[in-house]
């Protein structure tokens, strides 16, 4: 059982940045595949980036060179780093943890998930 808790969101204007945290409680963290979705208003939940427990990374292309994704498994956390943002990087992000991915960007492949913390990016 893993219980995600997401903190750091907030309202910046195009071009700032935001580092969002996901503080996991359970002492088998480390054995899962991480990542963060978003979801904006009338729209699905889609995949932003993952980690597994390996360190392999993935990212969505709409993010690709402006956010960083990494764990710190020693803390139970997993960061996301957001640079050069844009309005339609707007939504609400949760982070999710789930074992024996098959496909890390289909939400239904996550076990676990956080309550999510909203970003507004503002033009």
């Amino acid at each position: 059982q893993v219980q995600l808790v997401e903190s750091g969101g907030g309202s910046v204007q195009a071009g700032g940045s935001l580092r969002l945290s996901c503080a996991a409680s359970g002492r088998t963290f480390s054995s899962y595949h991480v990542g963060w979705f978003r979801q904006a208003p009338g729209k699905e939940r889609d995949f932003v980036a993952s980690i597994t427990w390996s360190g392999n990374i993935y990212y969505a292309d709409s993010v690709k060179g402006r956010f960083t994704i990494s764990r710190d498994n020693a803390k139970n956390t997993m960061y996301l780093q957001m640079n050069s943002l844009k309005p339609e990087d707007t939504a609400v992000y949760y982070c999710a943890a789930g074992f024996g991915i098959t496909s890390v960007v289909r939400p239904a492949d996550y076990v676990y998930w956080g309550q999510g913390t909203q970003v507004t990016v503002s033009s």
